[in-house]
């Protein structure tokens, strides 16, 4: 593939979006997962938190199962993702417990953490959109919404 970046509007037309696509989220996911391991946590154990948070993702901050969990994300899990094995590291952070039923529960230190960690997250979204206008970002995102449709994608509501 040409990855030239001097290339016409007329050849970049004629580029395939696939491949286009799948080299942003691969290097979006690598650069945001690396921010995130300089400030010493990772992506799936950012999105536990979120996901037993009643002040974020969670509806009542009830427990959950790991496999509850993997239902709940599994549009942004990566395979390599090892959610049992994040959560054990948190339980030894006390930002989460477990109860007899297996089910994961924020405590208030693992609350905490995740309302700091979410402070990280304008700098690092900022980073990744130096230089592009949000009307730029709009468009980009709405003609990847017109794909999707166009081949029987899921698009959002």
């Amino acid at each position: 593939m040409t990855t030239n970046q001097h290339l016409s509007d007329a050849e970049l037309a004629a580029q395939p979006a696939a491949y286009w696509t799948g080299m942003a989220y691969e290097a979006l996911i690598a650069f945001t997962r690396a921010r995130q391991a300089e400030l010493g946590f990772t992506q799936p154990q950012y999105w536990l938190l979120r996901n037993l948070s009643k002040d974020d993702l969670s509806p009542d901050g009830a427990g959950m199962t790991v496999a509850e969990l993997q239902r709940a994300m599994r549009s942004y899990l990566r395979h390599e993702d090892d959610l049992a094995a994040e959560s054990r590291g948190l339980v030894e952070r006390g930002w989460l417990t477990r109860d007899a039923d297996d089910r994961l529960w924020i405590t208030p230190e693992g609350d905490e953490a995740r309302a700091a960690f979410k402070r990280h997250a304008p700098s690092i979204r900022a980073r990744i959109h130096e230089g592009i206008t949000d009307a730029d970002y709009v468009t980009t995102l709405k003609v990847l919404q017109r794909m999707l449709r166009n081949v029987g994608g899921p698009t959002p509501a």
